[in-house]
Formats: C-alpha cells, sequence, structure tokens
C-alpha cells in the first residue's frame, strides 16, 4: 500500500513540471521515510534530485519498497487538472497503474497506467564547492532573464564581497553585479574566488518549472565544476536539487 496526499496542488505542479524538463519517463521510489526521484537528460548535462519525506505530505502510507515509472506527460495533463486548493492524493492500486486523486469538495479521481522504464539510475555527483550563496528567486531570475537578451551562456565570478553575472555574444554584452550585504542576497560564502559558465535556458527551465513554490534557491559552485541549485518546495522538508554541467567560457 502506497499513498502520498498533499493539501495543495503546489508541490505536485513542481514536481510534474521540473522532472518534464529533463526526461519524458519518470520513475519515482518509495519507501517508508518518503518518495524520490533522481534522473539526468538525454544529453547528460543536467540532473534533478528530488526529495520528498514523509513529514512533507499531509499523509504519508508505505508499508513496503514501491516503485513506479510513468510517462511525464500524462502524469503532467492529470496534475494540472488541480486547482490551488486541491488536495492532491497519489496512490498504488491492485492494477498495473497509480490512482490520482484531486478534492476541494469537488472530487474526481483518475489513473495512470504504469510504463516500464529502460533508464539507469543516475549516480549523484560528489563535490565539494568554494562558492555558496542563497539568493531570492525572483532576483536570480531577472538576472537570467537580463543576460539571456544577449547570450546563451552565463558566466558566474565571485569574490567575499559581491556576485558578479555577464554573458556576450554577437549580439553584445551584458554585466550585472550585486554586493554581499544586498537584500537579494541572504548568504554568500566564498572560500576561493571562482568563475565558471553555464547554459542560461537550463537554469530559466528550471526555474520556470517551479513556479511561485520556492522564495530562495540556494546556489554553489566552483571553477570547471557543475553547479547545483536546491529549492525548498515547502516547509517540511521537500527539496529538489539541480545539478548542471559547466560549458567552455568564450572568454
Amino acid at each position: 500500500m502506497f499513498l502520498a496526499k498533499t493539501a495543495t496542488a503546489h508541490e505536485w505542479k513542481a514536481i510534474a513540471a521540473a522532472v518534464k524538463t529533463l526526461v519524458e519517463e519518470a520513475t519515482f521510489e518509495a519507501n517508508s521515510e518518503g518518495l524520490s526521484f533522481r534522473a539526468m537528460d538525454p544529453s547528460h548535462v543536467a540532473l534533478v534530485d528530488l526529495t520528498l519525506p514523509n513529514s512533507s505530505f499531509s499523509s504519508y502510507e508505505c508499508d513496503k519498497p514501491f516503485k513506479f515509472s510513468v510517462r511525464v506527460e500524462d502524469l503532467v495533463k492529470l496534475v494540472g487538472r488541480s486547482e490551488t486548493k486541491d488536495s492532491v492524493e497519489i496512490g498504488s492500486t491492485e492494477e498495473d497503474a497509480i490512482a490520482v486523486r484531486l478534492s476541494n469538495g469537488y472530487k474526481r479521481e483518475f489513473t495512470i497506467h504504469l510504463i516500464e522504464s529502460t533508464a539507469g539510475a543516475a549516480p549523484l555527483p560528489k563535490l565539494e564547492f568554494d562558492v555558496k550563496a542563497i539568493l531570492t528567486k525572483t532576483f536570480l531570475e531577472k538576472v537570467l532573464g537580463d543576460i539571456s537578451v544577449v547570450a546563451d551562456q552565463v558566466t558566474i565570478q565571485a569574490s567575499k564581497e559581491k556576485l558578479s553575472f555577464s554573458g556576450k555574444s554577437d549580439v553584445g554584452k551584458a554585466d550585472i553585479s550585486v554586493a554581499k550585504n544586498d537584500a537579494d542576497v541572504l548568504e554568500l560564502q566564498v572560500g576561493a574566488d571562482s568563475k565558471a559558465t553555464y547554459s542560461v535556458d537550463y537554469i530559466i527551465g528550471i526555474l520556470k518549472a517551479l513556479g511561485g513554490v520556492a522564495d530562495t534557491v540556494e546556489v554553489e559552485y566552483s571553477a570547471k565544476k557543475p553547479i547545483r541549485l536546491m529549492l525548498k518546495l515547502n516547509d517540511q522538508g521537500a527539496k529538489l536539487w539541480y545539478f548542471l554541467a559547466p560549458r567552455v567560457s568564450s572568454d
């Protein structure tokens, strides 16, 4: 028996949208401690690691390990039928399917047939970073939106007192800096000055997918290493980590 219920639709909509940015098929794993998902995109550029502890649900049951694979598009469509204040319940059935129940006075129940997934488990990178910054999500989205006007790559450079973002192409160049004591910088720890370049579209894609669920983004990176973003899906421990491989700078 597996059952996971949230009081609102926010988390499930964010989960479905985030997974959709990477893969067409998704395999979730559930046990008594909670629900998890991890996958890498086909180009092996980005990886999502999702952790939903049992405490992050309004109701949770799982009497034995349960793994289920679904077409992401099917999950997105069904969860998309939920309204903001709907409770969303996903559970196992006696058939080769999972049930999705939406309720807020108006109750409806759907089933999604499970699929056989051929994807293997994605290994989690073991990394140590020189830079850790916690930024407001709106600020990071605004910065990346500005960079995307002229470039498809963003170069992030950190020192102990400021964080800089830049991008350039044949179109032109953009430079944005923010001081450590700025209101949009909640934390900035720099062990060593670091500079690295990443795809703008990949980062914008995951931030947009999560919508208004997260208010802040924890950013960690080092020169020549992947960037790791962490976003909280709720205050009860549900988190999403996003890893993105660096790109060769055009400098």
